[in-house]
């Protein structure tokens, strides 16, 4: 056998030894041996036990609301001309957001609803708007 084939054979199976150790290790002992930590970035100091604990669940997630139902939609619109009636010069739609404690995301679609079914009624623009319930 030539000095090439032995010391490819040798590489070939020292391949197939690491490969086989690293599939029986798992992620926990396959980071604490390269000395770093996939969570963080490079450059940036390692992160305290507590943080790498999971996170508490947040309240409300970022982005897309889930979908409602048109029962749904109509319930908000209820709620919403209900509380505009009261008010002689109408409100606007951050006025009627903070009173029913309503996410941003969830009233275009409502007051929009309201304007369609013509419950609403809407005078301005932009962030003048104000609305007003229909007689």
């Amino acid at each position: 056998m030539s000095l090439r084939s032995n010391l490819q054979s040798l590489a070939a199976t020292f391949a197939d030894s690491v490969l086989a150790a690293i599939r029986g290790a798992n992620l926990e002992e396959l980071l604490a041996e390269s000395g770093t930590d996939a969570r963080r970035g490079p450059g940036r100091p390692p992160k305290s036990k507590a943080a790498l604990a999971p996170a508490a669940p947040r309240a409300r997630k970022p982005g897309r609301l889930p979908r409602r139902s048109p029962e749904q939609i109509a319930k908000a619109l209820d709620q919403v001309v209900a509380l505009v009636k009261g008010k002689k010069d109408g409100l606007r739609a951050e006025q009627i957001r903070a009173a029913l404690k309503m996410e941003s995301k969830e009233m275009p679609r409502v007051l929009k609803e309201g304007l369609a079914k013509k419950k609403l009624k809407a005078k301005g623009q932009k962030r003048a708007t104000t609305y007003t319930a229909t007689a």
